[in-house]
């Protein structure tokens, strides 16, 4: 299935109201895929977003059970995000990931209720361990 957002296609499985839907935040198409095709493998829904703007503007928010996003993309970072999403009292829970993360980004991230916080590259097991995680916080594991 696909569905259109501000003229960026989104590849999905079939998604229902409070389904196990993994959303992903990443300005990396390469990696955008492959978690995507992951997250699938394991039997989970996946939308993927190029970037943080993306995911607000489209509503995803209201229907993803968990969020995996990069700290690093243009525009919104993935703490900025975060920030928002608290501001907006949207407890979804976030896995950040990154290549270029620092002690004091990750306490911050953790410190403000995200998940877990990877550095990249990461075990691919060790993230859907913790994507299981994440959706057994939001009720839906």
């Amino acid at each position: 299935m696909y569905a259109l957002c501000h003229g960026v296609t989104l590849r999905t499985m079939s998604i229902q109201h409070n389904s196990r839907l993994v959303a992903i935040v990443d300005d990396d198409e390469s990696v955008q895929s492959a978690l995507q095709d992951l997250i699938e493998s394991d039997g989970l829904s996946a939308l993927c977003f190029s970037s943080a703007e993306q995911f607000l503007d489209c509503g995803a928010r209201y229907e993803a059970a968990c969020l995996i996003a990069d700290i690093r993309m243009p525009g919104m970072s993935g703490l900025e995000l975060q920030a928002k999403l608290k501001a907006e009292r949207c407890r979804i829970p976030i896995i950040f990931m990154t290549a270029h993360g620092d002690a004091e980004m990750r306490i911050r991230a953790i410190h403000d209720g995200a998940v877990e916080f990877l550095s990249k590259p990461f075990d691919d097991a060790v993230l859907l361990e913790i994507v299981h995680t994440a959706l057994e916080r939001s009720g839906n594991g």
